[in-house]
């Protein structure tokens, strides 16, 4: 007998662009990214070099768009909460 709360098909795959998924998150998610120096210099062009092992913290949008650099993870969180930005978690 057929189950009327079971799909005849499955109806959970999409078909969906690596750039469109790319696109789901921007502008209300991002994440918080502890950087290098030698790192920063490809998201952020033209700053200047650091000097010493200093690390600081990038706050990037879903698709890894850059959207400030701070001295500490704190202040980073701080300015995602300003922008109302929703923060995940990388694994």
């Amino acid at each position: 007998m057929h189950d009327p709360n079971t799909p005849d098909r499955d109806d959970t795959t999409f078909d969906i662009s690596k750039d469109a998924l790319s696109d789901l998150g921007n502008g209300t998610l991002a994440y918080v990214r502890k950087m290098q120096p030698a790192e920063l210099e490809s998201l952020f062009p033209g700053m200047p070099p650091l000097e010493g092992n200093a690390s600081l913290w990038a706050l990037l949008n879903a698709d890894g768009t850059p959207i400030l650099l701070a001295e500490n993870r704190e202040a980073a969180i701080a300015n995602a909460f300003e922008q109302e930005l929703e923060m995940v978690s990388l694994h």
